[in-house]
């Protein structure tokens, strides 16, 4: 039986344009692809192990024609709309009191940053969840195996008894090492406002 539901947030509740996002990055960046010092820069943010001033140094020092303004757009580009009925959903879901919600998300202060500016519902979306766990906060990622242990082992629950829901394959696969329940939910055909339609057989 499903007591408790973990939710990733990026294509889950918000929509983002990953693809999109990377080719606008490569061509304001002028460069063919990231480099490894670019990726490690950016995973050590979104962990939080560097700041969002240490972040964007490194990237004024490495592309001068850009200014901080210009950086943090590019950043931000894969953010787009968050359906309120999303919220709804999740708000029904609250007042049921049938599951402890929890959030998951790798993400970053940029990303929460302009979130809170643009979503004029994020406090109440917050409020929703017994637990909110963003990566650059807890130091810890997804796919990780030791991120999903600290979800279960800070909020004393059972893997077997929760449900994790990701748009991602990988950190998808990586719950299941641990007995957790997953739906790898498809955004482009599928919505959360559906779950208990879509995978009705986990709540029977």
């Amino acid at each position: 039986m499903i007591k408790t539901i973990i939710f990733d947030f990026g294509n889950v509740f918000i929509n983002l344009n990953l693809a999109s996002a990377h080719k606008h990055a490569l061509e304001t960046f002028q460069i063919e692809s990231l480099s490894e010092e670019m990726n490690g820069f950016n995973s050590f943010y979104e962990q939080g192990l560097i700041s969002t001033d240490e972040l964007l140094e490194f990237y004024t020092e490495n592309f001068p024609q850009l200014s901080k303004e210009d950086l943090i757009d590019i950043w931000n580009f894969m953010l787009k709309d968050f359906p309120e009925k999303r919220l709804d959903f999740l708000k029904t879901l609250k007042k049921s009191s049938k599951y402890k919600l929890i959030l998951l998300s790798n993400t970053n202060q940029l990303h929460i940053n302009y979130i809170k500016e643009h979503v004029s519902f994020y406090e109440e979306f917050k409020k929703c969840f017994d637990a909110f766990y963003l990566s650059h906060e807890i130091n810890l990622v997804k796919p990780n195996k030791d991120v999903f242990e600290f979800v279960l082992n800070n909020n004393n629950l059972k893997a077997e008894e929760c449900l994790f829901i990701d748009d991602s394959l990988e950190n998808i696969n990586s719950a299941k090492t641990l007995k957790i329940k997953t739906w790898h939910i498809n955004n482009k055909t599928e919505d959360i406002v559906d779950l208990f339609t879509i995978k009705k057989e986990l709540f029977l």
